[in-house]
């Protein structure tokens, strides 16, 4: 019997160039991918509303099997940031059904200039939920959670912020604030806050060192929180998250 073949779908009349992704292999190779067109979508390579090139025009390109490229291609439409559809092709979603508090996503985003919208509209919702977050959290907090806040200060004072273990500890501070609240809700964006703030610490210092010591700043809110003053941990937060908007949007003017 004769074995037929699925018809592939024509290239657009004008496909975007793709771009190289390193070889690899299984996850690696379709993170690679996933990292490389997510990246170029951020960065605004593709366009909102653009079609990307065919499936075989694109998997011959980046040296990759067709489905190591879908399953790349997977990895963003999961993220909202492309959609695949029969004959019509691989279309860049519009920026509101991007999901920007995705950790990739905004790995993505950091991984060259980072659009300055996207970096206000982070520090716009950091100051909506963290300083209500150390409120609560002052109230609500344990031995375990102080303890937990405590040694991420220590951390991040021993290696300092230029250092991806002192950034460590910085996520894993403001990690440990919003699980002391006890609200699952606000637990749920832990890994958005905390890739938020480790992108943005880092990329305040590709330039330049930090203009100041924000250390101290966490020690503020740390004290308030450990003597459960809502207020203070809360006014506390936001003078923090307010500095660091400052520092980085220095960063990007110079």
């Amino acid at each position: 019997m004769a074995q037929t073949t699925a018809p592939v779908a024509d290239a657009p009349a004008d496909p975007v160039a793709p771009i190289r992704a390193p070889r690899g292999k299984g996850r690696r190779l379709r993170g690679a991918i996933a990292h490389k067109l997510g990246v170029a979508i951020l960065s605004g390579e593709f366009a909102p509303g653009e079609t990307l090139s065919s499936e075989v025009v694109f998997a011959e390109s980046l040296d990759v099997s067709r489905s190591a490229y879908r399953e790349g291609i997977q990895v963003l439409t999961a993220k909202g940031l492309v959609e695949s559809r029969p004959k019509t092709g691989t279309r860049v979603l519009p920026r509101d059904r991007w999901n920007l508090l995705d950790p990739d996503v905004l790995a993505w985003a950091f991984a060259g200039e980072p659009d300055p919208q996207l970096v206000r509209s982070l520090f716009e919702l950091r100051l909506i939920i963290e300083p209500a977050a150390a409120g609560i959290a002052a109230t609500s907090r344990d031995r375990a959670d102080l303890k937990q806040m405590k040694d991420a200060l220590a951390a991040m004072r021993r290696h300092s912020l230029a250092t991806e273990p002192g950034r460590t500890a910085d996520r894993q501070f403001h990690d440990a604030i919003l699980r002391a609240t006890r609200n699952d809700a606000l637990v749920v964006l832990s890994a958005s806050i905390g890739a938020a703030v480790s992108w943005t610490t880092q990329f305040k210092q590709r330039s330049r060192a930090l203009p100041r010591n924000p250390i101290p700043d966490h020690v503020l809110v740390y004290e308030a929180i450990a003597a459960a003053d809502a207020t203070a941990a809360s006014a506390a937060m936001r003078r923090l998250v307010e500095l660091a908007l400052e520092d980085t949007q220095s960063a990007m003017a110079g």
